[in-house]
């Protein structure tokens, strides 16, 4: 499990170069006294590890820009891709407050051994695009939703995709959470595209995307709260956390409706990988406990498939 003494630690994300995991997190310290702020003071920590169990805490890797910039506020969730030519490329949501609210949009960073990362001059890459994605209004929700790209390599070979937490520009206000989408052919130059699923689905917004193939089976991973569902989703559903679908297609159509939980509020942001023996397991910080919020990492849970998504095995 990844602790830190003195900080919160939350969302994360892995990269693999051979037999080494990277992780990357979000932190603040914890001499905000008040979780709730934590968003607006993250860094972009870096640990690495053998095993996924016992981390090594090196040089963070990204911390907020100077004003005015994209990112000037915070640096938030993001993932690690490595082109073609072997450079890494961390994209990452830069935060920039505007009358009291955290606006956001998409940017990257380049590094050639995961350690020493550079911000692309050309940030942000990806904003969001009001034909499909609402736009902050003071009005319909707390923030502008753009962030925590999850990018990965087209099946078939036809560039790069970005899933995007995203809302949609109608529907009713508790209800708009959408997959964003971007497409990208050289990793640096990215168009919007219309979300893969619809709103309506039950969910205020999406968080933090993975997809996989697992045992065959293609599934998306998001993660959303009680306290954002819908309000007529939270009639049915007891608890928020870590949701889970199979789907046919990696860059969708995707069914939120049939969503199905893996967790409860107490883990969130769960992120798959495989272990050292090739096995899937999951990963998520620890949320709510007791006493309140937590923010440390677990230890890896080995995960299953079901008919309708993932499981985590009885311990």
């Amino acid at each position: 499990m990844l602790e830190l003494p003195d900080s919160w630690v939350w969302d994360f994300w892995f990269a693999r170069d051979g037999d080494r995991y990277h992780l990357f997190f979000l932190y603040a310290s914890r001499a905000l006294h008040d979780p709730g702020r934590r968003h607006g003071r993250a860094s972009i920590g870096h640990a690495v590890s053998d095993d996924l169990r016992s981390w090594t805490r090196v040089a963070d890797a990204l911390v907020h820009g100077d004003r005015p910039a994209f990112d000037d506020a915070a640096t938030w969730t993001g993932s690690v891709v490595q082109g073609p030519d072997g450079t890494w490329h961390m994209f990452y949501t830069g935060a920039s407050e505007r009358d009291g609210v955290l606006i956001q949009s998409i940017g990257v960073a380049r590094s050639r051994d995961l350690f020493t990362w550079e911000k692309y001059e050309g940030n942000p890459i990806v904003a969001a695009d009001p034909r499909w994605y609402e736009k902050y209004d003071g009005s319909a929700w707390f923030d502008e939703a753009w962030r925590d790209p999850w990018v990965f390599e087209d099946p078939g070979g036809d560039g790069w995709h970005m899933l995007i937490t995203g809302r949609a520009n109608h529907g009713p206000v508790d209800d708009r959470g959408v997959v964003g989408h971007a497409r990208s052919r050289d990793l640096l130059h990215w168009e919007v595209q219309p979300p893969l699923s619809e709103p309506g689905a039950g969910f205020g917004h999406l968080e933090v995307f993975q997809v996989e193939v697992v045992e065959g089976q293609i599934v998306l991973l998001f993660n959303c709260l009680r306290n954002e569902l819908s309000a007529a989703k939270k009639t049915t559903s007891g608890s928020g956390g870590v949701w889970s679908l199979t789907a046919d297609s990696a860059t969708g159509h995707f069914d939120i409706s049939k969503a199905t939980p893996l967790t409860d509020d107490s883990l969130y942001v769960g992120r798959l990988v495989r272990d050292v023996d090739g096995a899937w397991v999951m990963l998520a910080f620890h949320n709510e406990g007791p006493d309140g919020f937590i923010g440390a990492i677990s230890d890896p849970m080995p995960v299953y498939l079901t008919p309708d998504g993932l499981a985590l095995k009885p311990a």
